[in-house]
C-alpha cells in the first residue's frame, strides 16, 4: 500500500516538474537551480515527506526564500547546506543525492532513517554525518568521488561488510567517525589518510593496527577483536600449522599440531583464550602454560632449523654453484615488485631503509637497497617477526634462516636487467583524457597564430583563440621560448602531468599539448567573457553586470580554486602569477582560473613583474614565495573588485597609483570605506557585507605573511556574506 502511494507521489512530482517547466517557458522559473529543485525533491519524497516547516512538494524553490525552508542553506540559486539532526525523520535516503550540485554540507544524524547508502553521491561535500540512524548495509565504493569531504560520520548504525578499497582516495579526510557499527576486515585501507580524529570503536574490525593508524592524534578502537598475540609461522617451503599449547605440563609430539584459525598475513595468532592477559585458573597456572609453550615452539624451531640445514648442506655437495638455477621462481617477482612503480615505493622508504619483501616460493625476506644511483642489488633485512612487538606479551624466537639465505644476494641481480623507468611514458599514462595535438593543427585553428586570434600576451607567452572545424572554441598558449629554454621533452611532460591533474570546476580546463618542432604550445577551453580585468576596466557593458552579489561569488569562486591548489588536490602547488587578468569569466560569469601549475615556469625576474603592477606582495623583495603570497595577491583582486580601480594605476596621483597603498588606511573607516567603493554599484550593497568584505581584504594584504590566513578559512569567511 506504501509502495502504492509512493508511487502515486512520484507521478505527482513528475507532473508538477512538467508543470514548472511549462510555465518556465512562459517566463515563470524557479530562482533555485532545477538540478537541486530536483535533487531535494526525491530527498523529500524518499523520507516520506516528513511535517518540516516550508518543505513542500509543490512550491519547490527553496533559495528564493532559504530562511522558510527548514535546515537549508543556500549561496545564491544553489543548495549548500541540509541540516536536519534530530528532527524525527523515518524512510530512506534517496537514490539521486548526487544530482545535488553545490552541497557542502548534509547532516541527517540522531533520526530514524533505514535502507542503505545510496551510490550516488554529492560530489561537493565537505562534512557528511548520518550518524544515529539504522541504515544497513555497507559503505559505497564510490564513497572515494567524495574528494573534498573532511568530516565524515557514519557511527550508531547498523552497517557491515569491510571498508571499501576506494575508502583510501579520500585526500581531504581528517575526522572519521565509524563507532557502534557491525562493520568488519582489516584497517589498511585508511593508511595515507591524513586522519586527525578516528573512531571505530564497537565494530568487528581484526588484525594488526597498521602503525601508521596508532600516530593518528585522537584514535578510538575499543571494542574490536584485534589481536593481542602474535607467533611466527614456521619456516617452511609449505604453510606449516600453528602448534597447539598443551593444557598440562607433560611434553607435546611434533607430529601433527593443530591448526590454528586464527591466520592474517603469513601470522599465526593465538586465539583470545589464550592471552596472558587472561586469568583462569589462577596467575600462577597461566605463566606455567606460556612457559611450556615457548619451550615447545622453541623444540619446533630448532628441528626446522637441523632439517633446513641438513638439506642445505646435502644441495651444497650435489650442485655446488648449480643451486642459484632454483632461484628464479623468487627472484624474477621481487625486481617486477619494485622496478615497476619506484616512485610510490620510493615515497615510502628513507634512504637508510628498505622496503620488505616476502619470498613466493619460501619465507625468506628480502629488499631493494636505495644508493645514490637508484635500485642496485638485494640486501637482507630484519624480519618484523624476529623483535619484540609492542602488543605481544611473549619474547618470539627469529625464524631459522631459509636454505637459500647463505647465497649472496649481489649476484642474483647482477645478471637482471632493469628497464629504464621513462618518464614520457609515466607522463602519458596519467593524460590519457588530454590530446596531443600536431602543430599543423593548431596553426590551422589559429589561422597561424595571426594577430587577429591574439587573445592577450603575459609574463609567460601568448594566448590564442583557435577554431575547431565543429565550431567549438580554444584557447591555445604559446610559451616564450626563454621561458622554456631550460625545460627539455621530459621535464616539460612532467609538467604538463601535473596541469592535467588539476581539476576544478574553478580551474580552467587543460585539453592538450604540442612540442613538435620546438613549439610548446598549450591548449585549454575558451571562456566567452575574457577576464575579470577586461570586465572592470575596459568593458563597459560587462562592468554593469558585475553587481554586488556577483563580485562577491566571483571573489569565492576564485578562492574555492585556490583553496583546491593550495590544500586539496593530491600534489599542493602555488599560483604565482595571480591577477585579475587570470581569472577569467565564462557566459554565466563563472569564475576559471588560468595559469594553474605553471608557477615553475615562471621566471624569477618576473617577481619584480607582478610587484611592478602592484600584486606582489612584500616578501617578494627577499626572494620568497609561499602560499600566502598567492593569498596577498588574491586580496588585492578583492580590492579591485570592491574599488572598480586597477591594481597599479600610473595616471592617478602619486598616492593613488598603486591601489594597496591607497585603499589599506581607508578599510576601516566606514566612511572612508564607502567613498572608495565601485561607484557603479551606486551604493546597492548592504553595510553589513560591505564591512566584511573590507575586513577579509585587511587580512589578505597584511604585511608579514604569517598573519595572513590560509585560504579555506577566507573560503567560509566567504561564504558566510552569501
Amino acid at each position: 500500500m506504501n509502495r502504492e502511494i509512493c508511487m502515486r507521489m512520484r507521478a505527482f512530482f513528475v507532473l508538477a516538474i512538467f508543470a514548472a517547466s511549462t510555465c518556465g517557458c512562459l517566463g515563470i522559473t524557479t530562482y533555485t537551480d532545477p538540478r537541486d529543485v530536483e535533487a531535494i525533491s526525491d530527498l523529500y519524497i524518499a523520507l516520506g515527506h516528513p511535517p518540516l516547516s516550508g518543505w513542500s512538494i509543490t512550491e519547490v524553490d527553496p533559495c528564493l526564500e532559504p530562511n522558510k525552508w527548514q535546515g537549508v542553506e543556500c549561496v545564491f540559486y544553489n543548495i549548500t547546506g541540509i541540516i536536519l539532526s534530530g528532527a524525527n525523520l523515518t524512510g530512506e535516503l534517496s537514490q539521486n543525492l548526487g544530482n545535488f550540485t553545490s552541497l557542502i554540507e548534509l547532516d541527517l544524524s540522531n533520526n530514524h532513517i533505514g535502507g542503505s547508502i545510496p551510490p550516488s553521491l554529492p560530489t561537493t561535500i565537505q562534512t557528511f554525518s548520518l550518524a544515529g540512524n539504522h541504515l544497513i548495509g555497507s559503505i559505497p565504493d564510490t564513497i572515494s568521488t567524495l574528494g573534498l569531504m573532511t568530516d565524515l560520520n557514519l557511527s550508531g548504525n547498523n552497517l557491515s561488510g569491510q571498508l571499501p578499497p576506494s575508502m583510501g582516495n579520500l585526500p581531504s579526510l581528517t575526522t572519521l567517525d565509524l563507532h557502534n557499527n557491525q562493520l568488519s576486515g582489516f584497517l589498511d585501507v585508511l593508511q595515507g589518510l591524513p586522519l586527525i580524529n578516528l573512531n571505530i570503536e564497537n565494530n568487528l574490525f581484526f588484525g594488526p593496527i597498521p602503525e601508521e593508524l596508532k600516530s593518528i592524534q585522537n584514535f578510538s578502537k575499543d571494542g574490536n577483536p584485534f589481536n593481542t598475540t602474535v607467533i611466527p609461522s614456521p619456516p617452511t617451503l609449505q604453510p606449516s600449522p600453528a602448534p597447539t599449547l598443551p593444557s598440562s605440563p607433560s611434553p607435546s609430539p611434533i607430529g601433527a599440531p593443530q591448526i590454528s584459525p586464527n591466520v592474517a598475513y603469513g601470522e599465526v595468532l593465538f586465539p583470545p583464550q589464550l592471552s596472558i592477559g587472561e586469568k583462569n585458573d589462577g596467575e600462577h597456572k597461566s605463566i606455567s602454560k606460556i612457559v611450556i609453550g615457548g619451550l615447545v615452539i622453541l623444540v619446533v624451531l630448532l628441528c626446522v632449523c637441523l632439517l633446513a640445514l641438513s638439506n642445505f648442506c646435502k644441495r651444497s655437495r650435489n650442485k655446488g654453484h648449480k643451486a642459484f638455477h632454483a632461484l628464479p621462481s623468487w627472484k624474477t617477482p621481487i625486481i617486477d615488485q619494485y622496478m615497476q612503480k619506484p616512485d610510490s615505493q620510493a615515497q615510502k622508504v628513507k634512504r637508510n631503509e628498505t622496503p620488505g619483501a616476502k619470498d613466493q616460493g619460501n619465507n625468506s625476506h628480502m629488499s631493494l637497497a636505495l644508493n645514490e644511483s637508484g635500485w642496485t642489488k638485494h640486501t637482507r633485512i630484519k624480519s618484523s617477526w624476529s623483535e619484540k612487538d609492542d602488543d605481544s606479551q611473549l619474547d618470539i624466537l627469529p625464524q631459522p634462516p631459509s636454505p637459500y639465505l647463505t647465497l649472496p644476494s649481489e649476484r642474483i641481480i647482477q645478471n637482471a636487467k632493469i628497464p629504464p623507468i621513462s618518464t614520457t611514458n609515466l607522463s602519458s599514462s596519467n593524460m590519457s583524457s588530454e590530446s596531443c595535438y600536431k602543430v599543423a593543427d593548431l596553426q590551422q585553428y589559429t589561422n597561424s597564430f595571426s594577430q587577429y586570434n591574439l587573445i592577450g600576451k603575459g609574463m609567460l607567452g601568448s594566448v590564442y583563440k583557435g577554431h575547431l572545424p565543429t565550431g567549438e572554441l580554444l584557447a591555445v598558449k604559446k610559451l616564450d621560448n626563454d621561458v622554456t629554454k631550460c625545460q627539455n621533452d621530459e621535464e616539460l611532460l612532467k609538467l604538463i602531468c601535473t596541469i592535467s591533474g588539476l581539476r576544478h570546476d574553478n580551474i580552467v580546463q587543460f585539453m592538450g599539448y604540442s612540442i613538435e618542432h620546438g613549439q610548446r604550445l598549450l591548449v585549454y577551453e575558451y571562456c566567452d567573457n575574457g577576464s575579470l580585468y577586461e570586465a572592470l576596466h575596459v568593458d563597459e557593458e560587462m562592468h554593469r553586470q558585475l553587481s554586488w552579489n556577483v563580485r562577491v561569488r566571483i571573489a569565492l569562486e576564485a578562492a574555492r580554486a585556490l583553496e583546491y591548489m593550495h590544500e586539496v588536490c593530491h600534489h599542493p602547488t602555488l599560483h604565482r602569477n595571480f591577477q585579475s587578468v587570470n581569472v577569467l569569466l565564462d557566459l554565466k560569469l563563472t569564475v576559471h582560473i588560468s595559469d594553474c601549475g605553471l608557477a615553475a615556469l615562471v621566471p624569477s625576474k618576473s617577481m619584480a613583474v607582478l610587484q611592478g603592477c602592484g600584486y606582489g606582495a612584500p616578501e617578494l623583495e627577499l626572494g620568497s614565495y609561499t602560499c600566502q603570497s598567492d593569498i596577498y595577491s588574491f586580496g588585492v583582486v578583492l580590492l579591485e573588485l570592491l574599488t572598480g580601480r586597477k591594481s597599479y594605476d600610473g595616471s592617478r596621483p602619486q598616492g593613488e597609483q598603486f591601489l594597496v597603498r591607497w585603499a589599506v588606511t581607508k578599510l576601516h573607516d566606514i566612511d572612508a570605506l564607502s567613498r572608495m567603493v565601485d561607484p557603479s554599484l551606486a551604493g546597492k550593497y548592504p553595510s553589513k557585507s560591505l564591512s566584511r568584505f573590507a575586513d577579509i581584504i585587511s587580512l589578505c594584504i597584511q604585511p608579514e605573511p604569517e598573519f595572513r590566513p590560509p585560504m579555506s578559512e577566507i573560503v567560509q569567511s566567504l561564504l558566510h556574506m552569501m
